[in-house]
């Protein structure tokens, strides 16, 4: 039985050669995604901006949309949201805060629900209130700033440090590309959105680790290879791997995207944009960037060792510690 291979065996890709296209492709996307942050801002949902979700389903066989947004329209409740998911009976209402705290909140819900009336079954009402909301913000950047200082601190001991400066700049480029892509979308930043981006940090440094990993058994076979050969070398021989786990990630997300509740497409939406965005900077922010922090094999003679004002190339170990 012939088994089905997603990359061949004997690939020679010069992921090296690239490096002249993506470091300032790159850089160039990570400038836009904080001038898009800095523009347009986030699209806070309702865990972070504070308001009332309603999650309704219409008794009939669809629900009309027209319908209850001149209802909903004429309750004077400011901005109202309508949103269909799942079924065509789904829908799912979002309320802006009212003024005068959870009271005014509740009194808006019962107004939506006098005014549609029995045709509908209410499966869900969520109220935020501006304090809760306020705490949330803090606690999901909190949770950022202290997963990422945990990302740095295991790094730095897990490898030497051109390794760990290297996986941190591919992590947080990925970071600052997913936040730039939730600026640029303006799908809902919730909680879910918090989870999504801390995911795709693990993501990132887990498939940066098995390249680095790779990179280091191949500086201990091959001492006198060119360092951007045996990076290339190393990137080709975890290329399937790489494939295969980012294929599976994708498709299970994309299963998520047609066939998941609306409550979870913010998550779904980023983790798929994240998936791609972390092999691509393992592939080509990672492993490249060792070259300009000075990784060396024993005796080979790179071009940044040809770069050396010295002349000379470094006799230790590449990545060792001095």
């Amino acid at each position: 039985m012939k088994l089905l291979r997603l990359v061949p065996d004997d690939t020679n890709l010069p992921f090296m050669s690239w490096r002249r296209i993506t470091f300032p492709l790159s850089g160039l996307l990570s400038l836009l995604a904080i001038v898009l942050f800095f523009a347009a801002g986030l699209n806070f949902g309702i865990d972070f901006r504070g308001g009332t979700l309603i999650e309704i389903q219409s008794k009939a066989a669809s629900a009309d949309l027209g319908t209850i947004r001149s209802t909903l329209g004429s309750l004077d409740l400011g901005e109202v949201q309508l949103q269909r998911f799942g079924a065509p009976s789904d829908v799912l209402i979002r309320l802006a805060q009212q003024p005068g705290g959870e009271e005014a909140q509740q009194a808006a819900v019962n107004k939506v629900k006098t005014a549609l009336g029995d045709g509908y079954d209410y499966r869900r009402v969520e109220v935020v209130g501006p304090r809760v909301s306020g705490e949330l913000v803090q606690n999901g950047i909190l949770g950022m700033l202290v997963a990422i200082i945990g990302i740095l601190i295991y790094l730095w001991f897990r490898f030497e440090w051109q390794f760990a400066v290297g996986a941190t700049i591919a992590t947080l480029h990925d970071v600052v590309l997913t936040i730039g892509f939730f600026s640029l979308t303006q799908i809902d930043f919730d909680l879910s959105s918090v989870a999504a981006v801390l995911t795709i940090m693990g993501y990132s440094v887990n498939d940066t680790v098995v390249i680095y990993d790779r990179i280091r058994e191949m500086l201990r076979r091959h001492k006198r290879m060119p360092i951007s050969e045996l990076l290339d070398l190393s990137m080709n021989s975890t290329l399937s791997r790489t494939v295969i786990t980012s294929t599976t990630v994708i498709l299970s997300l994309l299963g998520m995207f047609f066939f998941g509740p609306e409550a979870i497409q913010s998550f779904v939406q980023a983790m798929l944009f994240g998936a791609i965005v972390g092999v691509y900077s393992s592939a080509f922010i990672a492993a490249p960037i060792l070259i300009y922090l000075g990784v060396r094999t024993q005796g080979g003679k790179d071009e940044v060792a040809k770069a050396d004002s010295s002349g000379e190339v470094a006799t230790r170990p590449a990545g060792a510690r001095p």
